[in-house]
């Protein structure tokens, strides 16, 4: 072709034969097409965008992705400016152009889904066999269903939008155990230019809110290699500030929709109810990377899989998704955890009757454990669970079972609603297709009233239910239980207070049969071992505090992210039990978070609410000692050297001693030296009157002293006595040479 033509010629005859989606081939078709004039009066604007679509004339299609159509507008502006053809100012005022397209001949009936099938159609048999006509082509399409959902979405609009600034709606409906989309509404009138009517919003990418938090928590149930879940729906999720440090030197600190935290909350409670910050906990525990893989299972694929590209804001609706692919995912929750593809054309045939595609029965493909699938089931359709956020009285509380989430998003921009029954899958979104903020209307009041209205329709009206149907066989009326599951007895946390040794009954929960047991046994009773009564719950030998300070128990300075001074020290796992002091009783611990960011407010919380978290310090003998005597005027002990160990040269004897000042005398260090068999004491330096903690009590010139074996004890003096028994260590000398 080189030869023969030349390079104007050959673009010339590319300019006249590319072909630009919607049956548009050559520039001056796509100019009349889509702007209703020639190519020689297309503005810049709008000539970057056309140069944009060749590439891929279906999936870049302005009157269904404009989106994505502008940001390949936005490559070729930008490689204009590269050649020194514009200029930067001119690529941005040309891609800042608004665009008026023509509108579309499009069937009135269902235009979203009709533009949809004939994109899909193109694909498989190209543009010019589409456009000849002649074919004969069954959708799953049902006028009924696609009807309701435009007379309910209309009229929802009408209802709200006005003191909302709620301009439009999108509604997919779907069998889940088929993925036959039974209706698509794309907006609430394809032919308003005002509101884009003509963008199909359910293939529109969105941010979902809090409508993609089931995703997490069912990463975060479902069993690992071993058959061990992660989480169990009893699992404590601890609901106070937590703080993360982001590498430009921020901080993100997740809030919930409330503005209040909620303390030690159940799985359950924190799915029904949609905190943000135990979801943002389980993130953080099960990585991004997992919630990536387990998202893409479910039906994501707007998601890449470079987890770099994502943060913890991801289980909180940071990332966008369309309509359809996420009513795909809740699918696999109606579907027993089986996963289908949507399906929107059943049948092809040419106008004599030659079969040319028939959508086969789809082979469901297991992708999350059936039971897990039943459990976010049951969290999402517990109308009780989610009172405390919702109330009583709310759109997803139906007559008949059925499972919701609902979502919004920052500046209220998007409104989401999210549910189904064993049936019928139905996601809604409602906002503005261009953007912008509504006013203080959430998912709960924006879109699930017209997901309500909706459900509510189908289910009272016999010949909509009939449609349901599987090969005859009409669907299950509630989510089937499968085996696997049983329950369990749940402590009330309220009742795990101060010296508890047993529980309230809080109900029960369902656990994974092959999950850790409720009650862990004892294997060996002459060691101490810590009883699971549930996972939120544990009891174990502890031993009660007087006040002492944070340093003191820690053994080491404090900082602000410090949890607050114990009231209680444990004795570890495998202690000898026989060894057991008399006051180490049995008592009840909450389980404590599992993220080191969130420990100091969970103890902050448990102690301002009269419950117990786990205590972080061990019951060492100055724990225990102190314990036992809390009318001590004086905590003191050596930390550094420590017991046996050798020093040389010339180091602090670093430990504390603590006292008020005025309440004892002085403290002092002595050093101990072996004279056959006893001991003479010699103070090292002088006497101190103010008290120190973990900080240097003296100085020790062990290069000054011959090697061997020595003592060090530290003595505070109270009226010409000792306060208590001294504290000694013995050390080694060695050498300095």
């Amino acid at each position: 072709m080189n030869r023969d033509y030349s390079k104007d010629e050959i673009m010339e005859m590319y300019l006249n034969e590319i072909y630009y989606g919607n049956l548009a081939y050559g520039i001056e078709a796509a100019a009349d097409t889509y702007f209703g004039k020639s190519a020689q009066e297309l503005t810049l604007g709008e000539a970057s965008l056309l140069a944009a679509l060749p590439q891929s004339p279906v999936e870049l299609d302005p009157l269904t992705n404009l989106e994505g159509a502008k940001e390949r507008q936005w490559l070729v502006l930008n490689l204009m400016v590269s050649e020194s053809f514009i200029t930067q100012d001119e690529a941005v005022a040309a891609y800042q152009a608004p665009l008026s397209f023509v509108p579309q001949e499009v069937s009135l009936e269902a235009p979203h889904f009709a533009v949809y099938v004939r994109q899909q159609l193109e694909a498989l048999y190209g543009p010019e066999m589409v456009a000849n006509g002649g074919l004969r082509v069954t959708t799953t399409l049902d006028l009924n269903y696609q009807r309701l959902a435009e007379q309910l979405a209309q009229q929802h609009v009408a209802a709200v939008g006005p003191e909302h600034n709620l301009t439009n709606a999108a509604l997919v409906a779907m069998k889940p155990g088929t993925g036959e989309i039974l209706a698509m509404l794309g907006s609430v009138n394809y032919k308003d230019e005002s509101i884009d009517g003509h963008v199909n919003v359910t293939l529109s990418l969105q941010q979902p809110g809090s409508s993609i938090k089931p995703l997490t928590y069912a990463a975060a149930l479902s069993p690992d290699e071993t058959g061990e879940a992660a989480w169990t729906a009893a699992d404590l999720l601890w609901d106070v500030a937590v703080d993360y440090p982001q590498f430009d030197g921020s901080t993100y600190s997740p809030v919930n929709y409330d503005g209040r935290f909620h303390g030690p909350v159940r799985l359950r409670t924190a799915l029904a109810n949609s905190y943000n910050i135990p979801a943002v906990l389980l993130l953080q525990d099960l990585g991004v990377p997992r919630l990536l893989e387990f998202a893409q299972k479910m039906g994501i694929t707007s998601w890449d899989q470079d987890s770099s590209n994502y943060g913890l804001s991801l289980t909180l609706g940071g990332a966008e998704v369309t309509p359809l692919e996420l009513t795909t995912a809740y699918a696999v929750f109606a579907n027993s955890g089986n996963q289908v593809t949507p399906v929107s054309i059943l049948r092809v045939q040419k106008s004599n009757g030659e079969l040319l595609f028939e959508q086969p029965p789809q082979a469901a493909v297991s992708v999350i454990d059936p039971r897990v699938a039943y459990l976010i089931s049951n969290i999402l359709d517990d109308d009780e669970a989610r009172v405390p956020a919702m109330g009583r009285t709310n759109p997803l509380a139906l007559h008949f079972p059925a499972a919701a989430k609902t979502g919004t998003t920052n500046d209220f921009r998007d409104n989401w609603t999210m549910g189904y029954t064993p049936g019928l899958v139905v996601g809604v979104w409602t906002g503005n297709t261009d953007n912008s903020e509504m006013i203080n209307i959430s998912g709960l009041t924006g879109a699930a009233p017209l997901w309500s209205d909706y459900m509510q329709a189908v289910y009272t009206n016999y010949d909509l239910l009939a449609t349901l149907n599987v090969n005859g066989v009409a669907p299950a009326t509630d989510f089937v239980r499968p085996e696997g599951l049983e329950e369990r007895p749940l402590c009330s946390i309220p009742s795990v207070t101060i010296g508890a040794t047993e529980c309230a009954s809080a109900g029960s929960e369902l656990f994974l049969v092959n999950s850790t047991p409720a009650v862990a046994e004892i294997v060996d009773p002459n060691l101490v071992a810590w009883e699971e009564i549930e996972p939120a719950v544990l009891r174990m030998p502890a031993v009660p505090l007087p006040p002492v300070p944070a340093e003191v128990l820690l053994g080491a300075e404090v900082d602000e992210d410090a949890p607050p001074p114990q009231i209680f020290c444990h004795l570890a796992e495998s202690t000898d039990a026989t060894l057991l002091p008399p006051d180490a009783l049995p008592q009840l611990f909450l389980a404590p978070p599992r993220n080191t960011e969130s420990l100091k407010a969970a103890h902050e919380w448990a102690q301002a609410n009269n419950v117990v978290l786990l205590p972080t310090a061990v019951c060492n003998d100055d724990l225990l000692a102190l314990a036992r005597d809390p009318n001590r005027v004086a905590v003191y002990r050596i930390s550094s050297p420590t017991q046996g160990e050798s020093v040389s040269g010339v180091l602090p004897i670093v430990g504390t001693a603590d006292f008020e000042p005025g309440s004892v005398e002085f403290y002092k260090i002595e050093l101990g030296i072996p004279n056959g068999d006893s001991v003479n004491w010699v103070t090292l330096g002088d006497t101190h009157n103010q008290p120190v903690v973990n900080g240097p009590l003296e100085m020790l010139h062990a290069d000054a002293l011959p090697p061997g074996e020595y003592f060090l004890r530290l003595i505070v003096v109270k009226d010409s006595n000792y306060v208590g028994e001294p504290y000694m260590i013995a050390i080694t000398i060695e050498s300095g040479a």
